[in-house]
């Protein structure tokens, strides 16, 4: 009676370990070929040349002084991924940055400077002000970044690094953080060492996705009970093979799993995982302002959020619900229902801040055009003096 026993429970464990193993070779074994999308693609292409203005901005605000030697500038070109000179890059972007000449040393040669202009400072304190009016998204942000996480603590050099894909100001672990100690406490100083950002209390009210949010919304409104789901959904040409589809199917059978719920009961090859991975990439990505994160940036953070080291498969399974950019030679996860072609449906309230940048390129470029047809309009002008001038002579 003890053997069978024994036998039964060994055959049990070996079942359960076989049928482990055929999950783990199940999911593993779906391979979706990745497609180019050129419309969400052409969205981050779009970005393209206010971002490289903002870094060119960055490295100056970030001198002592906020000024530096134009001929300093220059030599960080390459750093700053510029493909053109400082100076051509100032012709073509005028009112970011004013120009003059200074003494480096007391007794050296005057030099040419650059500073920001008065635009640029108008630009700032508005900045100033969106970030001011949306520091209770900011605050709800930081602490549902840190409920998805193992132990609710992240370090914090971790978050400084991916400020700017949340819409993070630059200094809000040492202004915004010491404001709000009933949700975070901060160990340690950020550069030097090791330092976290830890969870103090959990607020319910922020442990719903915008998944459940929206499934809540949904039965409001039509007096019905729905239950929360991804949105899955292909665009116009793009295909997958009959059993993917059929295991995306059944797959999406499964309950929701909210990222914010403990996951260490969970298998870490099982679907229901997968349900939750994908939960947690989709809220990531919800929380970010476009809607998009490059990958390297979320694999810093595979030990916080469990997951495994081979989690960019996640993007290409699950075509329906994510976008895979190579764009820019960077691999990029993009939400797709965030999106309409290439703009930008789901927008933050901190695109704000993006706008009124673009605004301020925009009104320089402006004024570079009319300076242009100006001149050429002085040209011609001096050309048909000069012309007709010929004329009496001749």
């Amino acid at each position: 009676m003890h053997f069978n026993t024994a036998s039964h429970s060994t055959s049990k464990k070996l079942s359960t370990l076989k049928s482990c193993i055929q999950l783990r070779a199940s999911i593993s074994s779906l391979k979706v070929a990745w497609r180019k999308d050129p419309k969400l693609d052409q969205a981050i292409d779009n970005d393209k040349q206010w971002r490289l203005c903002a870094r060119v901005v960055k490295e100056v605000l970030n001198e002592p002084g906020q000024v530096i030697p134009l001929r300093y500038l220059e030599k960080r070109r390459e750093r700053l991924r510029l493909p053109i000179k400082i100076q051509t890059f100032l012709s073509r972007n005028p009112g970011l940055f004013d120009t003059y000449r200074d003494r480096i040393r007391p007794k050296s040669d005057s030099v040419e400077f650059i500073r920001a202009s008065n635009r640029l400072r108008q630009f700032l304190e508005e900045e100033r002000r969106i970030y001011l009016e949306n520091e209770p998204l900011i605050v709800s942000k930081l602490c549902k970044l840190l409920m998805m996480s193992k132990n609710r603590v992240v370090s914090a050099d971790k978050f400084v690094e991916v400020k700017r894909e949340f819409g993070f100001p630059n200094d809000f672990l040492v202004n915004l953080v010491p404001k709000y100690p009933e949700y975070f406490r901060l160990v340690g100083a950020p550069g030097e060492g090791k330092s976290y950002l830890e969870l103090v209390s959990w607020n319910s009210v922020y442990a719903k996705s915008v998944i459940e949010l929206r499934a809540e919304e949904e039965s409001r409104l039509t007096g019905i009970k729905i239950r929360p789901s991804f949105n899955w959904k292909l665009p116009p040409g793009f295909f997958i093979k009959k059993e993917m589809r059929e295991w995306v199917r059944d797959w999406l059978e499964i309950p929701y799993i909210s990222p914010y719920d403990d996951a260490s009961r969970l298998e870490s090859a099982s679907r229901e995982m997968e349900k939750r991975n994908v939960g947690v990439f989709h809220e990531l990505l919800s929380l970010s302002i476009y809607k998009r994160i490059p990958v390297p940036i979320l694999g810093k953070f595979c030990e916080d959020y469990r997951f495994s080291n081979a989690f960019k498969s996640v993007f290409t399974r699950h075509s329906g619900i994510f976008y895979m950019s190579l764009k820019g030679g960077i691999q990029t996860a993009v939400l797709r229902e965030a999106y309409k072609g290439e703009e930008l449906i789901d927008r933050d309230p901190l695109i704000e801040i993006k706008d009124k940048f673009v605004e301020l390129l925009a009104e320089g470029h402006r004024w570079r055009t009319e300076q242009l047809d100006l001149q050429r309009k002085m040209i011609e002008k001096d050309m048909k003096l000069v012309a007709t001038r010929e004329t009496e002579l001749n």
